[in-house]
């Protein structure tokens, strides 16, 4: 009997369609690590404030709840790929602007959150397409290639980008940035996936809105993974902002030390998808889907009980390692599960509920942490990964053993 082989990186990238998608996002990451240096740089000069650096993240986050349902129903009834070129266009001309608004703070706010908006239609309709280019044996490591790439991209030009910043300005960035998005669009407009794209039910956009709503709360297995995404995004968006002050106030290093913990999380992140993609092509193993929350679960545990600078590196690395995999995962399980027609909804949705998420956690982490200290922050944190990954774990399992004889409309079900 011959066994398959698992699909690996160099068999989807001999996929033409995959080529281009990943060839296209690689080099739009490429503009978004100088864009956000240069953008953190350029707000903290006009602002001279940590609260005006923060007004970034708020406008990059308001489009996601303003516009995510939007965004999915379109993606879900027009062509995703024009959708996707569309969306860089108009980030296109965005960041091409950006350099003659960059005195005025409230134009650079705006432009920030018509960079966010352009995105919010993008992502669902990239995540959408992908099952249409590759196979379900294949989502994996398409995912792992796309995220690696993603994650050695912010780690190679972050640090180029603030050479590039400290020596000419701001402006090149940004225009270097525009051209990414240019370059991005021209690739996709050559992509064509096999066969046409299946379209959401006929109706009006607000009943197309609600339907996306209804299939999420409806479905048994979207209602789990929701509830495990709400979890880790209430942790991650303090833990991950607050890295800082952990490092200045428990470990007792400068920006030095702050560096070498970034540096952990991004070569676990970069290598994480990589091992993933030689371990399976299964996108619907619990332990796989659920269990990088209890790892990184653990290491927030951990860092707020140590004090040595080279333990904390080591935990952060494992933490990069599942935040990669738990991403790659996550959205190979949905891609597999969610039928074509509702997908860009779905993805939108559960982009919303991420940024919520966050949102609360940056606040609440903030007010905890002047009041509680550092620790508790991540001894909350850590609980409230440990609680995701148990719920995803057990719920996952008791879907497979039940096999619901009915589910959301159109949805297959769970194996």
């Amino acid at each position: 009997m011959t066994i398959a082989k698992r699909p690996g990186l160099r068999l989807v990238l001999a996929n033409a369609g995959y080529r281009r998608l990943f060839a296209a996002q690689t080099i739009s990451r490429w503009g978004d690590t100088v864009n956000v240096v240069a953008l953190v740089v350029l707000v903290f000069r006009l602002t001279g404030s940590g609260l005006g650096v923060s007004g970034v993240v708020i406008a990059e986050i308001l489009p996601v709840l303003l516009l995510a349902p939007v965004a999915g129903a379109v993606v879900d009834r027009l062509p995703r790929v024009r959708v996707m070129v569309a969306a860089d266009l108009w980030r296109t001309a965005l960041a091409a602007v950006l350099p003659l608004a960059d005195h005025h703070i409230a134009a650079v706010y705006a432009v920030a959150f018509g960079l966010s908006a352009g995105a919010v239609f993008f992502n669902p309709a990239s995540a959408s397409v992908l099952p249409a280019i590759v196979g379900e044996r294949e989502l994996v490591a398409a995912n792992s290639g796309l995220w690696s790439a993603a994650v050695v991209s912010q780690i190679a030009l972050a640090p180029l980008g603030g050479v590039l910043v400290a020596a000419w300005g701001v402006a090149p960035a940004f225009w270097l940035n525009a051209a990414s998005f240019a370059i991005s669009a021209a690739t996709l407009a050559g992509l064509r996936p096999p066969g046409a794209q299946p379209l959401a039910a006929a109706g009006s956009w607000v009943r197309r809105i609600g339907d996306g709503a209804r299939l999420l709360a409806d479905d048994r297995l979207l209602r789990l993974l929701a509830a495990v995404q709400l979890l880790a995004a209430l942790s991650a968006g303090a833990t991950s902002a607050l890295l800082v002050i952990l490092a200045e106030r428990r470990l007792s290093t400068g920006p030095g030390g702050f560096g070498l913990l970034l540096g952990a999380i991004g070569l676990g992140a970069a290598l994480g998808p990589l091992l993933l993609a030689r371990l399976t092509s299964n996108p619907r193993r619990p332990a796989l889907v659920f269990g990088p929350y209890l790892l990184r679960g653990a290491v927030d545990l951990m860092l707020a009980t140590t004090r040595n600078l080279p333990v904390a590196m080591a935990a952060l690395g494992a933490y990069g390692v599942g935040t990669s995999t738990g991403m790659v995962t996550y959205h190979s399980l949905l891609q597999a599960e969610v039928p074509a027609p509702s997908r860009g909804r779905i993805f939108a949705g559960f982009d919303m509920i991420w940024q919520t998420g966050r949102l609360i956690s940056l606040g609440l982490g903030g007010l905890a942490a002047d009041a509680l200290g550092i620790q508790a922050v991540y001894l909350l944190g850590g609980t409230l990964l440990l609680l995701a990954g148990s719920i995803g774990m057990a719920g996952l399992r008791a879907l497979r053993t039940a096999r619901p004889s009915s589910r959301a409309q159109g949805h297959k079900p769970t194996p």
